[in-house]
């Protein structure tokens, strides 16, 4: 009997069936019964018979190992590269553990989500394999590299798989390293595909219309409501998670979505073995405002990253010296209150900071506006310590790209670069919308 194996456990008058599971003891059982619940039952109490070995597909890698697919080409449709980092959206339950875990290529993707079938052709890499709140700086750098490969060999478009959580950290970092000549489009899933409301499907299929499309940016392409009619497009640098769990967990902020895809109208009409006979209309994906459009600029990768940097929110009452743990880092992004403020204790502190050469770069709390340190005296002690100001940047997009600038500034004074936008993580200016 192994794990895998589908067994019958008779244990005094109860009789179960289902899945073998590993099990943490070996004085115990652990089974996944039909409805999906798992059961512990002791084994010196029970009875024991295999009904069929193996049954279940249990192989799943526990690491990056920059694995690749290809399916059946068809010339008359576009290349999209789909990479994957784990998540949700590139998950299935493996039945030696019995917990949702990411196992993914090409053909995984189509058997998951087969309306994928007929809109272009695929190459499927794995990347990594981790839980998204495990993200770190490496890995932004590891995908950069694969994505630049993929668009480098010919590839059309990419989608990233990628769990929401950090996901916005992520295509913010993307959005700094690569200047790409098509469009690059993360998404993800906040309810797995065994759930009725799952969003998988749905979210899928836009971003592979979106990778199509003529947008050649990082964006986030996540649903635009809770209903199944539209995904919303959001710039990668910016795009903030704004709730735990609802399907349209994702916002711009400070301006409207740059764009959306419309799922009805994406839809494919098939033949009756449920292969595509058309392509969706051509209105599906819909772009507001400016952007870069496809083949507008070459293919460029800046890589480089300075990892020793912090993001540090500051609240009423804090320690200052709370920032003894920052001594010694080469950046900081201080998320300040309203117009980018901090107890007047906490100014001597910075300014030793920078005089250190640490460069400090002053964020604010508030999701809307931009921070401006002439206005009160806190502020302009601020910038008399020699803080930098991030105008409406978000914090978390501040600390990518602060990580980014240190190591990419070509004799450019590192202020300036936080002072400027550079993939459109800064706006000139802050417009209330509706």
């Amino acid at each position: 009997m192994n794990p895998g194996d589908r067994i019958r456990v008779e244990r005094a008058d109860r009789t179960v069936e289902g899945v073998c599971l590993p099990s943490s003891t070996p004085d115990h059982l652990v089974v996944k019964l039909d409805g999906g619940y798992n059961v512990g039952i002791e084994r010196d109490e029970a009875s024991v018979e295999v009904l069929e070995s193996d049954v279940h597909d249990v192989g799943a890698g526990d690491g990056a190992d920059d694995a690749t697919s290809e399916i059946a080409f068809d010339d008359s449709l576009p290349t999209i590269a789909l990479l994957s980092t784990g998540g949700t959206i590139a998950s299935t339950v493996d039945y030696r553990t019995g917990a949702v875990t990411a196992q993914f290529d090409a053909e995984d993707v189509l058997r998951a989500v087969p309306e994928l079938a007929g809109r272009a052709n695929y190459r499927g890499r794995v990347v990594s394999n981790i839980l998204s709140e495990n993200m770190e700086p490496a890995i932004w750098q590891d995908l950069a590299r694969a994505v630049h490969e993929e668009i480098d060999a010919g590839a059309d478009g990419v989608v990233i798989m990628h769990g929401t959580d950090t996901m916005q950290f992520t295509a913010a970092a993307l959005s700094f390293m690569l200047e790409t000549p098509v469009p690059i489009v993360f998404t993800g899933s906040q309810r797995s595909a065994d759930r009725p409301s799952s969003d998988n499907v749905m979210n899928a299929v836009c971003a592979v219309e979106a990778a199509k499309a003529d947008c050649a940016e990082v964006l986030v392409c996540m649903h635009g409501s809770e209903s199944d009619d539209t995904c919303a497009l959001h710039r990668g640098t910016r795009v903030r998670k704004n709730h735990t769990s609802r399907r349209d967990a994702f916002e711009t902020v400070g301006a409207e979505p740059l764009g959306t895809v419309d799922y009805r109208a994406a839809d494919l009409r098939r033949d009756e073995d449920g292969q595509a006979i058309d392509s969706p209309e051509t209105d599906a994906v819909t772009f507001h405002g400016d952007y870069r459009e496809r083949g507008a600029t070459e293919l460029t990768l800046a890589d480089d990253l300075e990892s020793d940097v912090e993001l540090v929110k500051f609240t009423p009452g804090m320690d200052p010296a709370f920032l003894d743990v920052v001594e010694g880092k080469d950046g900081l992004v201080v998320e300040g209150t309203g117009l980018g403020h901090v107890h007047t204790d906490f100014i001597p502190r910075i300014e030793a900071l920078i005089e250190d050469g640490t460069t400090v770069v002053v964020t604010s709390q508030c999701l809307e506006g931009r921070v401006c340190d002439r206005v009160y005296d806190t502020g302009r002690d601020l910038l008399d310590a020699g803080v930098v100001e991030a105008g409406d940047t978000l914090p978390e997009t501040a600390l990518v790209k602060l990580m980014w600038a240190l190591e990419n500034a070509d004799g450019e004074a590192v202020d300036e670069i936080m002072s400027r936008s550079i993939a459109g993580e800064l706006q000139e200016r802050s417009v209330p919308w509706t």
